[in-house]
């Protein structure tokens, strides 16, 4: 079975760990929904922050929510002038036998504008 990456990200409006961890999971629970990804498909999950979010670690939401046997790697993202602040990304890699093509890439809130020609989020 051939190995997928999907790709999240979600921005917050504050540098709370009670919000870190709120919207990497709501980003999480919607990455699985729309690609039917089964727990026992994740191999890894790697999460970037913003340099302005150091309250909590992403990861620390894929635990709560029962990725406890998966592994999950956080960096810092390059700061670079003018880029999207406040924002969490994810790269999902799983087991699947779906095409690249059939992958729903899912971008919320402020982060839409990271990729506008396929963001599904209405919100």
């Amino acid at each position: 079975m051939p190995v997928r990456a999907v790709r999240g990200a979600i921005t917050v409006e504050n540098n709370t760990p009670e919000e870190i961890l709120e919207e990497t999971a709501n980003m999480l629970k919607a990455i699985v929904e729309k690609n039917q990804i089964e727990k026992d498909d994740i191999i890894s999950a790697f999460f970037s922050v913003t340099k302005d979010l150091d309250a909590a670690f992403p990861a620390a939401a894929a635990r709560k929510i029962g990725w406890t046997d998966i592994a999950l790697m956080c960096t810092n993202e390059i700061d670079v002038p003018g880029s999207l602040q406040k924002c969490i990304r994810v790269m999902v890699h799983f087991n699947t036998n779906k095409a690249n093509s059939e992958l729903v890439h899912v971008y919320m809130k402020g982060a839409k504008v990271l990729r506008p020609d396929i963001s599904t989020d209405k919100e």
